[in-house]
């Protein structure tokens, strides 16, 4: 199992649209191409409240390439990004990274 953390930075005041796009649009389009999550979380104490971290679960790279390229240029969500950036970007910055486990890991 491969987990991806992806790390979005929100842009000013934009929190509430990007999580309100992941909760009403982007989860069930991910549904639909077979994505899994393991989990989001925003940030109460750190650096930056304007931080959403979340975990997807992969079989393989190919998988991820697979299933992430069919959403990427899913019609449907090309409609709702358009639509919800028409006042700008939701996003600032985003980073990512494939983790695999260590051998002591309680998650595999």
């Amino acid at each position: 199992m491969i987990h991806e953390l992806r790390i979005y930075r929100a842009a000013a005041g934009r929190m509430p649209d990007l999580l309100s796009r992941f909760e009403t649009h982007t989860l069930k389009i991910w549904q639909k191409h077979g994505i899994r999550q393991a989990g989001f979380w925003t940030v109460a104490i750190g650096s930056s409240n304007q931080d959403l971290y979340y975990l997807l679960e992969w079989e393989s790279l190919a998988e991820r390439e697979r299933k992430w390229n069919a959403f990427a240029s899913d019609p449907e969500w090309l409609a709702v990004k358009a639509e919800t950036e028409k006042n700008g970007a939701i996003v600032d910055t985003l980073s990512n990274a494939m983790l695999t486990p260590t051998s002591f890991s309680a998650v595999r």
